[in-house]
């Protein structure tokens, strides 16, 4: 079963990701860089799983302008406090 399958599996693994990525060093804006590219990736190459997907790829193809807020938004949902 992939972390995509299931979104609080995949709010989980991301957090992780994120709590890495600052453990490693890299800074608030080179983890939202990455988590814009990891959402254009998924858009254009992963067909969404669950309603939760389908509306977060609503909302990332409407205003593309946005992107990196979203990914900021989505960072701030599964960072751990």
């Amino acid at each position: 079963m992939s972390v995509l399958d299931n979104f609080d599996r995949w709010k989980e693994f991301l957090g992780d990701r994120v709590e890495q990525a600052k453990a490693a060093g890299l800074s608030d804006q080179q983890i939202t860089d990455v988590a814009t590219k990891m959402g254009e990736y998924l858009a254009n190459k992963v067909d969404p799983e669950n309603p939760q997907e389908r509306l977060l790829k609503q909302l990332w193809d409407a205003n593309p302008d946005q992107r990196s807020t979203m990914a900021k938004m989505m960072i701030n949902l599964v960072t751990k406090h």
